[in-house]
């Protein structure tokens, strides 16, 4: 050990070439490491990155390849569904009244109450629509006097209106004469016509320029 450590002392910085071989072969070492990080940091570094993002960006490609695929081997059941689901549309579309019918749907609710011997104390439609993508929703407040098995038809013909109507907040209460009284809000649906659909959209547009 003492040799070896000898071989360091009293090198002349100014001759390398005279050291004795293990300073020369630690000084080569240095000279190789100081050369390695250099050239890490300013090219492997960026080079190992530009891997990295290739490797990432061919594993992103393989996964969309894969999905598409998928997508390309069951487009005809895509089809098939997005068929039936066009046809489950339309038929509910069918069940929703125009701007003329509703009208006509505001009487089918009255006639169904008075036919089960109901007695209306309130029937008030909302004085405006909620308009709504392609439909418009009409509140109606509703309050009706009667026994609780008429009350139970009468909610029974509404679900059966061959337009869409529902019963919403229904609150029972006992009268003086003990007769119960109902409160609700029966809501019922118009799709917009061409006109009213083309205002709409005219209307979003505007507001999302303004934004």
């Amino acid at each position: 050990m003492n040799d070896l450590l000898a071989q360091f002392r009293n090198l002349n910085t100014r001759d390398p070439g005279s050291w004795p071989p293990l300073p020369k072969f630690v000084l080569l070492l240095a000279l190789l490491a100081g050369i390695l990080v250099a050239a890490y940091f300013f090219d492997w570094q960026t080079q190992l990155e530009e891997l990295e993002a290739g490797r990432q960006d061919e594993v992103k490609l393989k996964q969309e390849y894969v999905d598409k695929k998928r997508q390309a081997v069951n487009l005809d059941l895509h089809r098939q569904q997005l068929q039936e689901i066009e046809s489950s549309f339309g038929a509910l579309l069918k069940q929703l009244p125009n701007k003329s019918q509703m009208e006509a749907l505001l009487v089918d609710i009255n006639q169904a109450g008075l036919g089960r011997g109901l007695q209306f104390e309130l029937f008030r439609p909302a004085p405006q629509e909620t308009v709504k993508d392609f439909y418009a929703e009409l509140p109606i407040t509703v309050r009706v006097t009667g026994n609780y098995h008429d009350m139970g038809a009468f909610a029974s013909d509404i679900g059966q209106l061959p337009r869409i109507v529902t019963l919403n907040d229904l609150a029972l209460a006992v009268g003086k004469d003990g007769n119960l009284s109902m409160d609700t809000t029966a809501k019922t649906f118009r799709y917009l016509d061409e006109e009213e659909i083309a205002a709409q959209r005219k209307a979003a547009k505007a507001a999302k320029a303004r934004k």
